[in-house]
Formats: C-alpha cells, structure tokens, sequence
C-alpha cells in the first residue's frame, strides 16, 4: 500500500472450447519467462470491470463488452513487496482474434487445454484458475 492506496490487480480467463489463452511474460521483471493471464494493475479512479476490459484489448487486441465479463474469484495476495487485492474475470464472447500487442513484454501467446495447463503458469493465477473451477470466489495467498 503506498500513499494509503492499495494496490489491486485485474485478471482475465479467456476461455473457449475447453482452451485458456496465455501470455508469456518477458522483460517485465516479473514472473519473466511463465505463462500468465491477461493482466494489470488497476489505475487510480478506475472501476474493475473497466480496467479488465482495457488491459486484455492492451494486451490482446480483443474487445469486451460488459456484459459478456463476469468476475469469478478475489485473491488476497501477501509477498515480501507488497499486499494486493486481486480480481479474476472470466469471458466466453470477446469481438478480435487475440494476438500479442506487446511483444515487449510478451514473447508467447497461446491457448492451452485446460486439463494441460503449462508447468511454467504463475502461481497466483493456477491457483485462481483451480479456486474458480471448484466453486470457490475468494482466497488468501501468503498468510500461513
């Protein structure tokens, strides 16, 4: 938390026909080299929803409406840097064919079976993805 604000990140499942799209991170200094969701921080004054919508056409060049974003799950996240609330989404309808918009920060962008998920997913987001498929919409990560 810096300046009394807290930090909250914004996740999103793209899921179609039993497939995930994954991004895989480099040279952000984070998680370089995993596979993660489309992903970002929430800027101060935006609503979720909002920021979901707009870092997964950042990141993916694909359009969603509102009404075809749900959210699934919240995560409290815990590490040595920082505390973060985090939100994951899900979409099933999205107008674009996804692609990398930020080859800077991505060098892989794929989908994957869902009962074949890489070894290499961050694990905030794998353990989201498993919350969410067993009914569950919240979580901690980082209190024992």
């Amino acid at each position: 938390m810096a300046d009394g604000y807290l930090l909250s990140v914004v996740h999103v499942f793209l899921i179609q026909d039993e497939r995930i799209l994954l991004l895989r991170r480099r040279n952000t200094g984070r998680h370089d080299g995993e596979y993660g969701l489309p992903a970002g921080r929430l800027e101060r004054g935006e609503e979720v929803h909002s920021a979901a919508i707009r870092e997964t056409e950042e990141e993916c060049g694909v359009i969603i409406s509102r009404d075809n974003l749900r959210m699934v799950c919240v995560m409290q996240v815990r590490t040595a840097e920082s505390e973060r609330v985090d939100f994951f989404f899900t979409a099933k309808d999205w107008a674009g064919e996804p692609r990398n918009m930020e080859p800077e920060k991505c060098d892989d962008l794929r989908w994957f079976p869902l009962d074949r998920l890489p070894d290499n997913l961050i694990l905030h987001d794998r353990l989201a993805l498993d919350k969410h498929r067993q009914g569950e919409w919240f979580f901690s990560l980082g209190w024992e």
